[in-house]
């Protein structure tokens, strides 16, 4: 039994060696990618090894299945044992030596991208010059005799034929054999193991460099989509012009300027799951949000604000990439994707601003890390930044503990440059649990507890000199079913307070104009004068010339909202769950379905 179990340790161990060795050498194949120091090819093969040991983990598992035959089953196990990791060899230093050649021209790790030339190999080999085929095809064989030989000459041997004490070597065997569920699911926090886990540099290549190109391919194929064909409900021409008319901007804008400054300091700030219903001011139940009711009257008000969706990684993308959430998928999953969408970060980084973003929970949670890096913020704080006694919520660090890091944080910004500063909240999430009881209702309590941390926040910021000079967005990354009598695809429930407060703001006032999350990207650019053309989904709230129109997504379906009315449609029957009123309804429901269309024809494009 000893023997078997050393096997598994072996082949397991063995593996992550023979993948992390393909960091160094992605590196140096690409070295004029980017300028790199010894301390970048450290630090890449580090963050890599989360990833190489999920890889390793799929890997271990056939070795783990003959190893649990062979208990039962007497047969040439060590020559089974050598033709699967031969094949094994062979499909690794395959994906690899593609991945490898290919970065250059993509730009990103192998994914199912390279599917579709395998339905054309004749096409796609015309398309390699001869030197480097047979460079990687050297290549290839180096990395596959390398594999192979390590695992025949180191791992195989420790099989022996002989075994005793069947049952208990079959327990113990699937007991540690179950443990390989921990690699390859990436540990046991409420994230599993994905790409941007192992994102750690503002710098993309060596973010690129640290993931495993298996995973990346396995991870992609797992959730490929094809994105434009979904929703087709128009033809082009009808799509294209219906799409047009409703965001083309203005060739003379007629908007109202409400900062006093172009280039003010910017801290936005997302509230995890607050909905309209439940602060005050917005006509929600109860005395939850004493805090936002106060702050709101020194500020602007947005009494018409509405999130583009139900989940955060969607709620994040719409607020900083000014990108509509879809109903079915979340772009942040596809690493591939939401790297070539414009950004809030990128587009001020570009005008002097430094960026960064705060977050006390799991970073690696729906590809968060990767998804950050890549749209220009080049500091990230996340849950492992904080020491482990204060992490006590079960998604990570509570408000009353980030916000102080915040605080912090803010008082000793260079006070030279602008910054771009981004929190997400973090306590207001399911299950609810803060420490705080002031209500019975436990959302409504969260809620309350994390009301009471913003008001102690402003009120120290408002004492800082930089002040003068800041302007604090509040937002909601999404609402939530409360009360829970609203439906999932109500406009209620996608409801949601926004206030942007500071010395920035000229001054008070409340804006009942319609608008959504992904509107608030170019609002922000315009009224630093800064071009916001790049964000075709993002109109300015306070451009009078602009159409005002609210699209919202949930499950499978969409609602639309303008000053006719609101109609919500289920795209799995086709059929309307809301027109109110009836009149328009079906223009509504038009002007929805070339937005959707849009929407996912842009995705399939990228």
């Amino acid at each position: 039994m000893k023997d078997r179990l050393l096997l598994l340790l072996a082949t397991f161990v063995a593996y992550i060696p023979l993948l992390a060795i393909q960091k160094p050498l992605f590196m140096a194949y690409n070295h004029n990618m980017a300028e790199t120091t010894w301390q970048d090819w450290f630090a890449v093969i580090r963050h890599g090894i989360s990833l190489d040991m999920t890889i390793a983990g799929y890997l271990s598992i056939i070795p783990f299945l003959i190893i649990l035959l062979s208990v039962w089953i007497k047969a040439p196990w060590r020559a089974v044992l050598k033709v699967y990791f031969l094949i094994s060899a062979v499909l690794v230093a395959t994906i690899f030596s593609v991945d490898i050649a290919l970065y250059a021209y993509w730009g990103f790790r192998l994914d199912s991208t390279v599917l579709f030339y395998l339905e054309s190999p004749k096409d796609a080999m015309a398309s390699i010059p001869v030197v480097q085929f047979i460079q990687q095809a050297l290549f290839f064989i180096a990395y596959t005799t390398l594999i192979t030989w390590v695992c025949w000459r180191w791992v195989v041997p420790i099989f022996k034929e002989k075994v005793t004490k069947r049952i208990l070597s079959t327990g113990v065997l699937l007991f540690c054999g179950a443990l390989l569920i921990l690699p390859i699911r990436g540990g046991v926090t409420v994230s599993t193991a994905n790409v941007g886990q192992v994102y750690f540099s503002p710098t993309l290549f060596l973010n690129h460099a640290a993931i495993n190109p298996c995973f990346s391919l396995i991870a992609s194929v797992l959730k490929e989509q094809d994105f434009a064909s979904q929703y087709n409900y128009l033809s082009e021409a009808e799509r294209k012009e219906t799409f047009t008319a409703l965001t083309t901007k203005p060739a003379i804008a007629n908007r109202d300027t409400v900062l006093n400054t172009t280039r003010p300091n910017i801290l936005l700030i997302l509230l995890e799951s607050f909905s309209a219903n439940a602060v005050g001011v917005l006509g929600g139940e109860g005395d939850a949000t004493p805090q936002l009711d106060r702050l709101s009257k020194s500020g602007i008000l947005f009494t018409q604000m509405y999130a583009n969706s139900f989940r955060t990684d969607r709620g994040i993308v719409s607020t900083l990439n000014g990108y509509p959430a879809q109903p079915t998928t979340s772009i942040m999953k596809y690493p591939a994707k939401s790297q070539s969408l414009p950004a809030l970060a990128t587009a001020l980084n570009k005008n002097g601003y430094q960026s960064s973003m705060l977050y006390g929970g799991d970073i690696n949670f729906t590809n968060m890390q990767s998804y950050f890096y890549a749209s220009g913020y080049e500091k990230i704080v996340a849950d492992s930044d904080f020491p482990l006694s204060s992490r006590l919520s079960k998604w990570g660090v509570n408000d009353d503990m980030t916000f102080p890091h915040l605080f912090k944080e803010i008082k000793q910004s260079d006070a030279t440059q602008p910054w771009f500063k981004t929190f997400l909240t973090l306590s207001s999430h399911e299950p609810f649990e803060v420490p705080y009881a002031h209500y019975e209702d436990p959302y409504l309590n969260s809620v309350a507890y994390t009301d009471s941390c913003i008001g102690s926040f402003i009120d120290s910021l408002e004492q800082l000199p930089s002040w003068k000079n800041t302007l604090v967005i509040l937002v909601s990354d999404h609402g939530f079913l409360y009360p829970d009598t609203i439906k999932q695809y109500a406009p209620e429930r996608h409801h949601i307070p926004m206030i942007w407060l500071g010395g920035a703001i000229k001054k008070p006032t409340v804006i009942n104009t319609l608008a959504s999350q992904n509107d608030i990207v170019a609002t922000v650019l315009n009224q630093l004068s800064l071009d916001s053309s790049a964000f075709a989904f993002s109109k300015d709230i306070f451009d009078s010339q602009q159409d005002k129109y609210v699209f919202y997504s949930f499950n499978n379906g969409f609602g639309w909202i303008d000053s006719t009315g609101t109609s919500v449609f289920n795209a799995e029957n086709e059929a309307p769950l809301i027109e109110s009123p009836t009149e328009g309804s079906s223009l509504r429901i038009h002007k929805g379905k070339a937005y959707l269309q849009t929407l996912y024809d842009d995705m399939g494009s990228r």
